[in-house]
């Protein structure tokens, strides 16, 4: 069964958006995170870090779930820490968008898949060009994230493919805010709307 769905972007919604954490965040467990907005819409909304490293490999995943023979290229990368919600749950950011079993699509170029095919043909190196497979996702409730925006919890920018998956993570959070001229290393929490 084919579960491939387009989202439909509404004006006020945020999906294909970077949500980089602004200072207020400092005692959170989203301290310095940039999240990569999945979908968002009057009933809440959710993401998934992409500027965090667990110690875990794709190896190990593919040895969790029985997958074999997982090429050399892919076997060391690191897996993402996706968010708080559902840690034991993986979910593969791509592109292209391609056609998987069960699949999230953003934008054009960018999809979420959680199904087990997309896994088997990055094994064997047949997957999407580009991937990051995080464990867990970071959620909103209904108006929750539309408050902690009002409340400057959050910066949000459109998403960039090149910071989501070829910029060093590390550097992502500051990759991200320079894309509408923010400097992140000097915003206070004091930060105001103009």
């Amino acid at each position: 069964m084919n579960t491939h769905t387009t989202v439909q972007h509404d004006s006020l919604f945020l999906v294909d958006q970077f949500l980089i954490a602004m200072p207020t965040l400092s005692e959170s467990s989203f301290s310095g995170s940039v999240t990569y907005l999945c979908q968002h819409s009057a009933e809440g909304a959710f993401g998934v870090v992409i500027n965090r490293h667990t110690d875990i490999t794709v190896g190990d995943v593919m040895r969790q779930m029985s997958i074999k023979n997982v090429c050399q290229e892919v076997r060391d990368l690191p897996v993402y820490d996706g968010g708080p919600v559902e840690r034991e749950r993986g979910f593969i950011l791509h592109s292209p968008v391609g056609q998987w079993d069960s699949t999230l699509q953003m934008s054009d170029s960018i999809a979420l898949t959680t199904s087990r095919d997309i896994l088997e043909a990055i094994a064997k190196n047949q997957g999407p060009q580009q991937f990051l497979i995080a464990l867990g996702y970071a959620g909103w409730a209904a108006h929750q994230l539309e408050q902690e925006l009002i409340d400057n919890a959050w910066l949000n920018v459109a998403a960039d493919s090149v910071i989501l998956f070829d910029t060093p993570v590390e550097q992502r959070s500051k990759a991200a805010a320079a894309c509408i001229g923010v400097d992140i290393n000097i915003l206070s929490s004091q930060s105001g709307h103009a």
